[in-house]
């Protein structure tokens, strides 16, 4: 599933519930007007949605500290900053709720989520921090600065004036349960041991290692007996052998205004002819169903805006060097020339309406995606069978998960960053109300 984002990061919190709870076990002291409770949660992961669970908890008057395995925050936000940041999109939630795909995935699960954290709500929450945004024609949600670097730098100072306190260089090791939970964590020192009542999870998927979002909780998940899916590379380019001669006319030419069909998904847009394939938002947005098919393919529509008898009628009474004439007269791409021409068993193209019925149909076959480490985001991550729908862990009450660390997977468009702002929000109030119910104090017993 996601942009999302994930540096290693601990969060501890002390949380102050407003009232005590009737008839309920509960660690809370009343002390006059005064209620004040001992119950901890450690959320592990500092992407935007750990970090989104940490706003939460300290917005409701708890005491914040957070761990991070690299030597500073925000590092994935940061990479997804190098292309402006598309932080949401303006579509209706409607709609939006359809970009969000995975097995066993809970009906209506995404739209009471988004009803929770949705793109109004990001872009007022990105105000303010004092980081103004627009919206492009293509409905995404960008910073005016284009830049996350602004914007994670407020985010952190908000965090620090709420009490916040960081701690860098720490990885976590392992979870033991007992009558708290005992979170391990590597450090330059060795091992460091905190406890807690409570955890949320948010450490991101397999996408980008090198920003910490390396997946090695799934080894320590699965020892717990949980069921995590394989994390497989998502949003990400598609390999095909070119050839050299194609190479040489199209490589890093891209094919603009197009439309491309897998089985029965469409999307439009554009793709990037690289060196090993192709690359681009139609290619994101087909993903899931790619993965899917046996033998991956796409069927190309050069012209979406044409039919066959339109285009035909637009190179006239051309007798002869057909592609030649529909480059200009249909203002085709050098891309798109260039596939047409030399691709196996394509031309030379002997009438008007062979070549016209090639531009509107044109099939490519794909091998496979690139390497996890290459991709935008990853999907596979926690089972939904795993989880309740406040994102805790059925076998281990009191451990939820958020973000890409859950199956679930979106295109980019804003989509990816949405999800994992909103999943954030969702585990931090979850992880509230369970500690507010439960009093967290009960010992966590081992799972039959």
């Amino acid at each position: 599933m996601h942009l999302a984002a994930h540096n290693l990061f601990v969060v501890f919190v002390r949380l102050v519930p407003a009232g005590a709870n009737s008839g309920k076990s509960s660690r809370c002291l009343r002390l006059g007007a005064l209620v004040h409770c001992s119950i901890e949660i450690i959320i592990i992961g500092g992407g935007p949605a750990g970090l989104r669970a940490a706003e939460v908890a300290a917005a409701a008057g708890c005491t914040v500290a957070l761990f991070d395995a690299k030597p500073s925050v925000g590092r994935k936000l940061l990479v997804a900053g190098r292309g402006g940041l598309n932080l949401t999109h303006i579509e209706s939630r409607k709609r939006f709720v359809t970009r969000y795909t995975g097995a066993d995935q809970p009906l209506g699960w995404w739209a009471h989520t988004l009803a929770g954290f949705d793109a109004p709500a990001l872009r007022e929450w990105a105000a303010g921090l004092g980081v103004a945004t627009f919206a492009a024609t293509s409905g995404r949600v960008y910073p005016h600065e284009l830049k996350a670097a602004p914007l994670l730098r407020r985010w952190v100072h908000r965090l620090r004036a709420a009490g916040v306190r960081f701690h860098l260089r720490h990885s976590l090791a392992g979870l033991r349960p007992g009558t708290r939970w005992q979170v391990d964590f590597q450090t330059e020192g060795g091992i460091a041991t905190h406890e807690a009542d409570a955890i949320v999870l948010a450490l991101g998927g397999g996408s980008w290692p090198d920003t910490g979002s390396t997946g090695s909780w799934v080894s320590i998940l699965e020892k717990m007996g949980v069921r995590v899916a394989p994390l497989i590379a998502a949003n990400c380019g598609w390999e095909i052998s070119w050839s050299p001669a194609l190479l040489a006319r199209a490589e890093g030419q891209p094919l603009k205004n197009i439309t491309a069909t897998a089985n029965s998904a469409t999307a439009t847009g554009e793709l990037m002819v690289t060196r090993y394939g192709l690359e681009g938002g139609i290619i994101y947005q087909l993903g899931p169903v790619l993965r899917s098919m046996a033998e991956p393919a796409l069927n190309i529509d050069f012209k979406p805006a044409h039919s066959v008898e339109q285009l035909v009628r637009k190179l006239g009474n051309c007798p002869r060097n057909f592609l030649a004439e529909a480059r200009s007269r249909w203002r085709l791409s050098d891309a798109a020339v260039a596939l047409l021409e030399n691709l196996p068993g394509r031309g030379p193209y002997t009438s008007a309406l062979s070549l016209a019925a090639a531009v509107k149909t044109f099939p490519l076959k794909l091998s496979r995606p690139r390497p996890l480490n290459e991709a935008i985001s990853s999907a596979g991550g926690v089972c939904w069978s795993e989880v309740n729908d406040e994102l805790m862990l059925h076998r281990w009450p009191g451990v939820f998960v958020a973000g890409e660390m859950i199956d679930w997977d979106a295109p980019t468009g804003g989509y990816l960053m949405q999800g994992c702002f909103a999943t954030g929000n969702r585990a931090a109030r979850g992880a509230l109300a369970w500690g507010g119910i439960a009093g967290g104090s009960a010992k966590i017993d081992q799972p039959a």
